[in-house]
């Protein structure tokens, strides 16, 4: 958190702004709801370092665009979101230190480890919620 009130109003005006700007541009593409879903989140993630910021930001930002849809499967959104909020896990994110910490691995040993699994668990959880998406 901020301690200057002015600089949290700030931080949250360039969310929104940026926000807006994303909303805009995913209107002029022709992606699935679940696709961009995954996509702003997953940038989000490697841009913070944070999944949670990631997923709450994404989820932000997805809410006015799907407000006007129809047919958009609300869980499986969920799940593309927190899918991609788990992609690529570095050096900024608190849980890839823990990781390394308690396991005993160096950096290089816990980039190979933890982050190729973290994604893989993102790039799998996004199939799967695809897959689903054609049947339901």
């Amino acid at each position: 958190m901020h301690p200057d009130p002015k600089r949290r109003v700030y931080s949250r005006a360039i969310v929104l702004i940026i926000g807006v700007m994303i909303g805009e541009m995913s209107e002029s593409l022709a992606l699935s709801p679940l696709v961009l879903a995954f996509s702003i989140a997953g940038l989000i993630r490697i841009a913070t370092g944070s999944a949670t910021v990631a997923l709450t930001t994404a989820a932000g930002i997805m809410s006015p665009i799907i407000a006007s849809m129809s047919g958009v499967n609300l869980e499986l959104l969920v799940i593309v979101t927190g899918a991609g909020s788990l992609m690529f896990s570095h050096v900024n994110d608190a849980g890839f230190w823990m990781v390394k910490e308690y396991l005993g691995l160096s950096t290089r040993e816990t980039f190979k480890t933890w982050t190729v699994l973290e994604t893989i668990l993102s790039f799998t959880a996004f199939a799967g919620a695809l897959l689903l998406d054609i049947f339901l």
